[in-house]
C-alpha cells in the first residue's frame, strides 16, 4: 500500500494533462476559436506543445530513467492516438492520424530530446575534473 501512495501523486503532472487535452478535444467544432490566417499554425502548434508536455510528465511519472524515454514517447502517442478516435465522436470535429503522427510525435519527440539534451548537458559539467 506504501508503495502504491507513493506513485499516486507522480501521476498528478499527467493527469493533469490529459484532462486539459480531453476538455480541448470535447468541444464541438462549432466552439473553436478562429485564428484568422494563423489558425491552422496555432491549432498544430498546440498540438505539438500539449504532446510534448505530456511526455515529459510520463517521463516523471517514470522517475526520469533515461532507458524509458521511449516508453514516454510511446504512452504520449498511444493518448494521442485514443484521443483522436474520440474526437472522431465529437460534432464538427474529426479524427486524423497525420495530427498524431506528425504534430504530436513530433512535439513528444523535440520535448523529450530537449530534456536529454539539457541532462546531457548537466551531467558533463557536473563531472568530476
Amino acid at each position: 500500500m506504501k508503495k502504491f501512495l507513493s506513485i499516486v501523486p507522480r501521476w498528478f503532472p499527467a493527469l493533469f494533462i490529459m484532462i486539459v487535452i480531453f476538455v480541448f478535444s470535447s468541444q464541438p467544432g462549432d466552439n473553436l476559436p478562429s485564428f484568422r490566417g494563423w489558425d491552422y499554425l496555432i491549432k498544430k502548434l498546440g498540438h505539438a506543445i500539449g504532446y510534448g508536455l505530456l511526455a515529459l510528465s510520463y517521463f516523471h511519472l517514470l522517475k526520469y530513467n533515461k532507458n524509458q524515454l521511449w516508453l514516454a514517447w510511446l504512452m504520449a502517442l498511444a493518448y494521442a492516438a485514443s484521443d483522436e478516435f474520440h474526437q472522431s465522436f465529437v460534432p464538427g470535429r474529426n479524427s486524423s492520424i497525420v495530427d498524431v503522427l506528425i504534430f504530436d510525435n513530433i512535439g513528444a519527440l523535440i520535448m523529450l530530446g530537449l530534456y536529454f539534451m539539457s541532462w546531457r548537458k548537466n551531467e558533463k559539467n557536473n563531472a568530476p575534473p
